[in-house]
């Protein structure tokens, strides 16, 4: 009990003088994951908005594959970017590996199927309340996607929200593809691992407070946007 006051008295005391590694590795976090939530929001988002409006061959296979995806277990992703960006993988030229790049490759492959998919089913959701009322406005596809974007954005945000929950909180698939290297990929989570294996409590605590106050700043955006949704009718 002696030896976690300690540790936590110290955690708090790197957090009170904002230690420049404590520093570094939450913008590094911060940078990884807000970089990987723009590509996966876009993609995700435009993907589940031409699930919507159109209607081709394979759409419903596309679906389930996207829903099966959202589930993906995070170290077989790891793996699988890993082999890709790996010296004998197809992009193994680039030397993306063990860099930051990386670890926004693989948390864009996680994040896509997740925002894609919980944006498809609030789209849709929408596009059946106001498809008919598009129709005898004779909006086309284009003008009736931006108007459904618009009418729907804080539901977006909230899907948006949990995207970025799960990015900062991810830990497999960015040390296998990442590397944990000081001053380089290190980040947030895995650096609390390592930190704990190795007995240094401090730094692993001041990291897990750090992660504590992110999930909460994330919930009650969450909530609020909700309540915002549920207020204006969007």
């Amino acid at each position: 009990m002696d030896e976690f006051s300690a540790a936590a008295s110290l955690a708090f005391t790197l957090l009170a003088k904002a230690d420049p590694t404590l520093v570094d590795i939450v913008l590094r976090s911060l940078r990884v994951s807000l970089s990987a939530l723009a590509i996966a929001g876009s993609i995700g988002l435009l993907l589940a908005a031409l699930l919507t409006v159109t209607r081709f061959t394979g759409r419903t296979l596309l679906i389930i594959g996207i829903n099966a995806a959202m589930g993906l277990p995070p170290v077989v992703v790891g793996l699988a970017v890993y082999l890709l960006l790996s010296r004998a993988g197809p992009l193994g030229d680039w030397g993306l590996l063990f860099s930051p790049t990386a670890m926004v490759i693989a948390q864009v492959v996680l994040l896509t199927p997740l925002i894609c998919g919980l944006a498809r089913q609030t789209l849709e959701d929408a596009w059946r309340e106001y498809g008919e009322l598009f129709a005898s406005l004779g909006l086309n596809h284009f003008r009736a996607l931006c108007t459904l974007l618009v009418e729907t954005r804080y539901s977006l945000l909230t899907t948006l929200l949990a995207g970025f929950g799960r990015a900062i909180s991810e830990v497999g698939a960015v040390l296998i593809v990442g590397g944990n290297i000081a001053h380089v990929t290190r980040v947030m989570t895995t650096t609390i691992a390592m930190e704990t294996s190795r007995g240094n409590l401090a730094l692993a605590l001041a990291l897990g407070f750090i992660l504590i106050l992110l999930a909460l700043i994330i919930n009650a955006g969450v909530f609020i946007t909700r309540e915002i949704a549920q207020r204006q009718g969007g």
